[in-house]
């Protein structure tokens, strides 16, 4: 029988590919993804050294072409959506162009891709769709209204595939990971704007919240090779985070994410109890 078939989008870095070179060590077979081979060359280098094979493809291409690039690789048994990144901006001020490239990037072409994959899987009666998300999805915090609407799609679109998909013996997990010493706040810097250049008015608390996370780079908190480890252990359901396989909808990665994740459900638990009485009244008698 052949080792599995991965295609991981994301793979010119970070979560991406950390996480192809975790699965070609395993022994398992990787297609990964980038946007331009030429500007990812060392990642692809890396990949392609350690016997995995790349292919260019852009998260904003339109659904026709993801389709057909991702239906002729032929078999995939996990596809793993990493590519994806972040402005931080006031609400009130993000551009027509900045939404739609935010949500084409995050939501829209993980969408595609996901569509790409289903009918082969559903074909060999298994699959595991992953799609990277955040903690922004369940915990928007200022200056990260765009990026957490885009997150908070993807979650709602990934929960809803999975009942779907469950008959045809696909799974579908989301990650909420925290801070990891990714180049994520790297590129987050070079997509938003100066945050000398929020409005007076939003200053606080948009751009304090700006300003503190463009000083995290490099000091965040998460191993990126932990966290594709226990991904890898809990799609495949062996290791640490492998009895999880099946019962969680989401993983949560980070002792940050851990953290805020359950301060904000311990939040809406509270805020639904205080609401029952009105909540059940609006029926009719």
């Amino acid at each position: 029988m052949s080792s599995p078939v991965w295609l991981i989008t994301g793979a010119s870095n970070g979560f991406g590919l950390a996480m192809c070179l975790h699965v070609l060590r395993a022994g398992h077979q990787v297609i990964g993804s980038v946007r331009n081979k030429t500007k990812a060359a060392p990642a692809v280098e890396q990949i392609n050294q350690a016997g995995g094979s790349v292919i260019e493809l852009d998260m904003t291409e339109s659904q026709s072409s993801i389709t057909e690039k991702i239906s002729a690789l032929g078999r995939i048994d996990y596809l793993v959506n990493v590519a994806g990144y972040s402005i931080l901006a006031a609400c009130e001020v993000i551009t027509d162009n900045d939404a739609t490239l935010q949500m084409t990037t995050n939501f829209f072409g993980p969408l595609y891709t996901m569509q790409a994959v289903l009918p082969v899987m559903r074909a060999q009666k298994s699959g595991t769709i992953v799609n990277i998300s955040s903690g922004a999805a369940r915990d928007p915090l200022p200056a990260c209204s765009l990026y957490s609407a885009s997150k908070a799609a993807l979650e709602a679109a990934s929960e809803g595939l999975s009942k779907e998909v469950a008959p045809h013996n696909i799974q579908v997990l989301i990650v909420e990971p925290g801070n990891f010493r990714t180049n994520f706040v790297g590129a987050l810097a070079e997509a938003s704007p100066d945050p000398a250049s929020v409005p007076p008015h939003y200053d606080d608390p948009v751009g304090m919240v700006m300003r503190k996370f463009l000083t995290v780079h490099q000091k965040q908190p998460g191993d990126p090779q932990k966290g594709v480890e226990r991904i890898f252990e809990a799609v495949t359901g062996t290791g640490m985070a492998g009895p999880l396989m099946g019962k969680v909808t989401r993983l949560v990665l980070g002792s940050d994410a851990y953290a805020r994740m359950k301060k904000s459900c311990d939040k809406w638990a509270g805020e639904l109890s205080l609401q029952e009485d009105v909540a059940l009244s609006t029926n009719y008698e």
